[in-house]
């Protein structure tokens, strides 16, 4: 918009001093406008000039908004009352001067407010102020809409003098100026702080809210943080348009379901939700399974029907506790807490949840600066007969190496619920596993097979079989020495179809399969009859409650029997005595793992086992020895 104030805008005026006045008026606004001083602060300036220059005249501006309505924004002269009495009354043809002139589009011009019907309803509003005549004149944009209106009020009956006719004609101009710079920051403003997709207050906007909130030093507030836990699987199976669907229609479910104007989308599938209300805060879990349930229903995202689900951690903040003070923290921490144990449900931040999480946060740091420094070793414990105690194979075990410590990986366990490091152990493993093959391959030990771990997200990843065939290959070392093992809480947890089908797929391309811990969790063996594996390790608890007749004996001895005849192996786990080896014997199992034998042992140690105890055959027939131990 092009504005064009040159003198000859002057030339139907009056003479020069006019001009001059004038000009110094437009010359002090223009001024502020470019400064970037605020729309209000603007117009006042004028306001009070003007006043100056037409003693006796009190000025006024109203913003008129899409709705019809008047609002206040300049009146340094009138009292609040009246500005409030006012504010957001409707323009319309007896809606005194300003809000005819708004509704016509004219300038319209009361000489006496007393007698005309337009000030009927509001004369008894300026009669106490001694107020008699009013003369208001509509600001129009370049498209003819009335966006503001700039009035004098006089306190004689009157009408406008040429001089005043002059300056408010300029002042028209000014203001709308004014007006439009405003409105373009104003938009400029809400594109910086809204998502362009889900039309919600972004990441800025949010980061805004929660320094404005402590700036007021609201004394109790709650933040909820959500992620969606199916974007990536819909985008896969439908397409990023659908996602993109799912992301708006989610973006309006929350925002529905919370206070207005208070939920934000922070991230790709991550939301946020800021409580204020004394209402929200008494019951912030009907609030979150609000949302969950509102999000739970079915979606038509271009055609396709999807179920959006989420999980959302929540905390609260209490002035003078420095437990809630870092509320952003201690909501995210929720939120991983309950994507860990409790996906597609709510969490509220306590602070037991607190320390638990700030203890995986340092067991990830701690980790990942082991793989960076090389300090991830692999100890094995071997798998031997019963019988004749000869070695058939091994587990690897993950170790971490702090200073001359050894560091099991039970006391690091919390950080591989971070898929990252989680993968990057298990491609250390397989690589150290491989090498350490290829050594004692080199050495004409008796290897026969050894069992890696794996986890839910090495299998959910997609990538194993590909970083194993790539370990192994690089050494070059048969896949027929591996076995992947996996716990019988990932066969059977989250996302259980998604594990399973990744399991098949490595059975599919040779690789064997064992199902560790078996009797921990709801594993049964008609779920083996859909994705079968090759090998079954009987959990620790099952041996150590051994005795004759006892319901773990029978228990093992019909597995044994069940397991033969669908030609999948039986190892028990934490043997740590003869005797129980001597009950294994009677209920026919033949394999087993434990202490009685050996802890597990670094690599040379395990060389050591392996020269002394490795099995014979495999030398001469190479390989299989767990397929031919039972």
């Amino acid at each position: 918009m092009a504005y064009d104030f040159s003198m000859t805008d002057l030339s139907y005026s009056v003479g020069d001093d006019t001009q001059r006045v004038v000009l110094q008026l437009q010359n002090a606004i223009l001024k502020r406008i470019a400064r970037g001083e605020s729309l209000d602060v603007t117009c006042r300036s004028l306001c009070e000039q003007v006043e100056q220059l037409v003693p006796g005249v009190i000025c006024s501006v109203l913003t008129v908004d899409r709705a019809g309505r008047m609002h206040p924004l300049a009146g340094p002269s009138l009292p609040e009352s009246y500005s409030q009495a006012i504010d957001g009354a409707a323009i319309g043809p007896l809606a005194g001067s300003c809000g005819t002139a708004a509704y016509l589009g004219i300038d319209v011009s009361v000489a006496d407010i007393a007698t005309d019907p337009r000030w009927a309803d509001f004369k008894h509003l300026v009669a106490p102020l001694g107020l008699r005549g009013c003369w208001s004149s509509p600001i129009s944009n370049p498209d003819g809409l009335t966006v503001a209106t700039f009035a004098f009020y006089y306190r004689e009956a009157r009408g406008p003098t040429a001089f005043e006719r002059v300056l408010v004609e300029h002042c028209l101009h000014l203001c709308l100026i004014a007006i439009d710079r405003h409105n373009r920051v104003v938009e400029h403003e809400r594109r910086a702080f809204t998502d362009t997709l889900t039309e919600l207050p972004n990441r800025a906007a949010f980061n805004a809210a929660l320094a404005d909130i402590r700036g007021r030093s609201v004394a109790r507030w709650a933040l909820f943080v959500l992620d969606l836990d199916n974007l990536k699987v819909i985008n896969d199976t439908f397409g990023h348009p659908a996602g993109d669907a799912v992301l708006r229609i989610v973006g309006q479910r929350i925002a529905a379901a919370g206070e207005p104007g208070r939920t934000f989308r922070v991230g790709g599938d991550e939301f946020a939700l800021i409580l204020e209300s004394a209402d929200d805060l008494a019951e912030p879990d009907a609030i979150a399974q609000r949302i969950l349930d509102a999000l739970g229903r079915p979606a038509d995202c271009g055609g396709q029907i999807v179920v959006p689900r989420a999980t959302i951690g929540g905390a609260v903040y209490i002035a003078g506790d420095p437990v809630t003070a870092p509320v952003r923290q201690n909501a995210d921490f929720a939120l991983y807490h309950a994507k860990d144990t409790a996906r597609g449900s709510f969490v509220m931040y306590s602070a037991a949840l607190g320390s638990s999480m700030t203890r995986r946060l340092h067991a990830i740091r701690d980790v990942s600066a082991a793989l960076c420094d090389g300090r991830i070793e692999a100890y094995y414990q071997p798998i031997f007969r019963l019988d004749t105690r000869e070695i058939v194979g091994l587990e690897a075990l993950c170790r971490m190496r702090i200073d001359d410590r050894i560091i099991s990986a039970a006391a690091f366990h919390e950080a591989t619920s971070d898929a990252r490091v989680s993968t990057a152990l298990t491609e250390r493993m397989m690589g150290l596993v491989a090498a350490d093959i290829r050594t004692w391959l080199d050495l004409g030990l008796a290897i026969q097979h050894v069992g890696i771990n794996v986890s839910s997200e090495d299998l959910s990843g997609g990538a194993i079989a590909r970083v194993l065939a790539s370990a192994f290959e690089r050494h070059d070392v048969s896949l027929e020495h591996v076995i992947l093992e996996v716990t019988e809480t990932v066969y059977m947890g989250r996302g259980d179809q998604a594990i399973q089908e990744a399991i098949r797929a490595l059975r599919d391309h040779g690789i064997r399969v064992a199902l560790d811990d078996f009797g921990t969790g709801f594993a049964s063996l008609t779920h083996l009859l859909t994705v079968p594996v090759d090998v079954i390790k009987i959990d620790k608890t099952f041996v150590d409650h051994l005795e004759p007749d006892s319901v773990s004996a029978t228990i093992v001895e019909g597995l044994i029997r069940v397991a033969k005849k669908m030609g999948i192996r039986i190892v028990a786990e934490g043997i740590e005595s003869d005797q129980q080896i001597a009950q294994l014997r009677a209920i026919g199992c033949v394999l087993g793992q434990g202490f009685v034998f050996s802890p597990a042992v670094d690599r040379d140690a395990t060389t050591a086992l392996l020269a002394m105890h490795g099995q014979r055959e495999a030398r001469r027939v190479g390989g299989g020895g767990m397929a031919r131990a039972s």
